[in-house]
């Protein structure tokens, strides 16, 4: 190198001009869900990489109807990446890789979980423990108790009962709760924003440990806020976890993207530079994605 050159190099090191940090590698898993993966996935895809923090493969699992060779076949290399997100709720993934991801997880990988990939594995206790809280699939008080809001503090309710539920969807208000207003992921964000046309999950229940809630939704249902916003500590690993996403209109929103972006690069990092949008939806009106 010349020494103009390396001069010029130091300079801008030492100013902080270097090059940006190396992109981050992002897998979303899909394949199987009772909502529509195959337009939600691209969306997940195209909000992660609108950031220009991440880079992002797809990884679909075999159906329903797979055969044993077909799934033996199915081995995602978890470590190869900084953060998982499922769009999965379907059939038991093999023994082999549930290992691999609870491996992973718990040895400092990120995860993400999407709406109804909370549905998923209601008997498989790592996973439950992971997302904290879930719906359907028989999940039910020996599952963990119901976690909503109530008087402004978050409740544990053991009460029998089924978990998973939803009304209509609707356009409902966001609200930030407890560590929101300064936690990496929602720092910066309003109070309370609206959120587009959705599905709002309530009476979720799980393990609910190393958890917390930064955001809630009122449910037209249960008439109560319930967890929308939540993060959680496993081993080594952290998890971003939203029930929001229903279906592609769901997700194309400012809001969901910009949640979703920071909650990705936390979970893959422990930190957010993503800054909020100067642009943002109010407490009154949904900003849809450009």
């Amino acid at each position: 190198m010349k020494p103009v050159a390396c001069i010029l190099s130091c300079l801008f090191a030492v100013c902080g001009l270097a090059a940006d940090p190396p992109k981050l590698p992002v897998l979303i898993i899909d394949g199987q869900n009772n909502h529509d993966w195959k337009s939600t996935t691209p969306v997940l895809k195209d909000a992660l990489e609108k950031s220009g923090r991440f880079t992002v493969e797809v990884t679909t699992t075999p159906s329903d109807r797979a055969t044993p060779e077909q799934w033996a076949a199915w081995r995602p290399e978890f470590g190869k990446y900084k953060a998982v997100v499922s769009n999965y709720n379907g059939v038991l993934w093999p023994m082999q890789v549930k290992i691999a991801f609870d491996d992973y997880v718990a040895g400092g990988g990120g995860f993400v979980c999407i709406h109804a990939a909370n549905n998923a594995f209601p008997d498989w206790p790592q996973y439950n423990a992971m997302i904290g809280l879930g719906g359907w699939g028989g999940r039910d008080e020996k599952s963990g108790p119901y976690v909503y809001l109530r008087d402004g503090a978050l409740v544990r309710d053991t009460a029998p009962g089924p978990g998973g539920n939803h009304g209509a969807q609707f356009e409902f208000t966001v609200d930030l709760f407890g560590e929101g207003a300064t936690h990496p992921i929602t720092r910066g964000l309003p109070a309370s924003w609206k959120h587009c046309r959705d599905e709002l999950y309530d009476m979720l229940r799980g393990p609910a440990e190393n958890m917390k809630v930064l955001a809630t939704a009122t449910s037209q249902v249960t008439q109560r806020p319930e967890p929308m916003i939540m993060v959680l500590d496993y081993g080594k690993g952290r998890v971003f976890h939203t029930p929001m996403g229903h279906a592609d209109y769901s997700m194309k929103c400012v809001g969901f993207y910009t949640v979703v972006q920071r909650g990705t690069e936390w979970a893959a990092t422990g930190d957010v530079t993503l800054p909020v949008p100067a642009e943002f939806p109010t407490a009154e009106a949904v900003l849809p994605v450009p």
